[in-house]
């Protein structure tokens, strides 16, 4: 298994940081590695994100799990689960405020190396993606440079 992950702690309460994280088609406003969303963040619905790392791939999934101010995933991949890709989005309501952030992503399954070997290193993008959302929801910037 091959898995990507980027925390961070941000000064805002879990429902701000999942109004925002919730709010795909506003990704774009705060996050210059996204291009585009397509789609709804709502149970068994897809979700397509067009990614500046990998314009010519994007990433199909489908919500599977949605706990408000506390968990979203999304699971996309080959059929037949040959690679299964689970992208984690995780609140973690601190003790005398805020909230911790994590953003992972697991590959699996039988051909989750070969698939290995057409993926960036997305740590990356993880931090980037982390950065932006901590940025946004403590007021301090819109989109960043990049």
């Amino acid at each position: 298994m091959r898995s990507f992950e980027a925390v961070t702690r941000i000064d805002a309460d879990p429902a701000a940081v999942w109004a925002l994280l919730t709010d795909v088609h506003g990704w774009r406003d705060w996050d210059s590695g996204v291009d585009r969303i397509e789609g709804r963040v709502a149970l068994g619905e897809p979700i397509t994100v067009y990614a500046t790392m990998i314009r010519s791939r994007p990433f199909t999934a489908t919500v599977t799990e949605l706990r408000p101010q506390e968990a979203m995933r999304w699971r996309g991949g080959l059929p037949g689960g040959l690679a299964v890709i689970e992208r984690t989005y995780a609140l973690d309501a601190q003790d005398g405020g805020g909230t911790v952030l994590t953003v992972r992503e697991d590959h699996s399954g039988p051909l989750a190396g070969v698939l290995g070997r057409t993926t960036p290193d997305l740590n990356p993008s993880f931090r980037q993606f982390c950065a932006g959302l901590k940025a946004k929801a403590e007021g301090r910037v819109s989109r960043p440079a990049g």
